[in-house]
């Protein structure tokens, strides 16, 4: 088989993936969103900053990595802004590109897990305006938010083994503003319109693609 040909299939391959993947995101309910992952396993994120690998395991936050690990599986994080990030304190995402699948997924709570981590830097979890409220965004916690974050309590599922300075270099310019750091209950605007709304926001860091950890697939920028 020639170069080009082998190249146009292995698009026609992504591509049905992707297609099969985002119909199925659109169907929150069906039981592929509902395996229980691995009881350790790694989530490479690459961004347009370059690579950050995190650890996870489902002893620290079972309902949280679960959730985690059946969105990566299906590609929800992929090409998602990285929409809400304070300096030296957090940098958050979890809107889907495609606003249809933000909207699809945007109630679909999982219950609470109780703390087992603490909010140190790079540590990860599930952001939430109300008890039983995680759904899909998360954060990084680029600080020690201990004091702040366990009290909440914040959740963290995963932590940064890997690419902790990417996480710091994420562009945290637009901080709290509209479209670089919509606070929850006041996202309507990303979820009518995902990336369409984003990205006039222009310097925005994104998730490219988050998969499940293969070694061979490591790189940085």
């Amino acid at each position: 088989m020639s170069n080009l040909c082998y190249r146009l299939v292995c698009g026609l391959v992504l591509f049905t993936l992707c297609t099969c993947n985002s119909n199925k995101l659109l169907h929150p309910a069906a039981s592929a969103f509902s395996s229980h992952a691995p009881e350790r396993f790694e989530v490479l994120l690459e961004t347009t900053k370059g690579d950050i690998l995190l650890e996870l395991r489902r002893a620290w936050a079972p309902y949280g990595v679960d959730r985690f690990y059946n969105l990566v599986r299906y590609g929800y994080y992929d090409d998602a802004a990285v929409f809400r990030v304070r300096t030296r304190t957090w940098a958050q995402f979890g809107i889907a590109a495609d606003p249809k699948i933000a909207q699809a997924w945007r109630t679909q709570n999982i219950p609470d897990d109780p703390r087992v981590l603490e909010n140190t830097r790079g540590t990860v979890a599930f952001a939430f305006k109300e008890p039983n409220g995680r759904t899909t965004q998360v954060f990084i916690n680029l600080a020690d938010n201990r004091t702040t974050h366990d009290e909440e309590p914040f959740v963290p599922i995963a932590r940064v083994i890997k690419g902790m300075d990417v996480a710091d270099a994420l562009y945290a310019g637009y901080g709290e503003k509209a479209g670089g750091g919509i606070r929850a209950g006041k996202q309507d605007p990303v979820f009518a319109k995902g990336n369409a709304y984003l990205r006039r926001f222009p310097k925005l860091d994104y998730i490219k693609r988050a998969s499940i950890y293969n070694e061979e697939n490591v790189h940085t920028k």
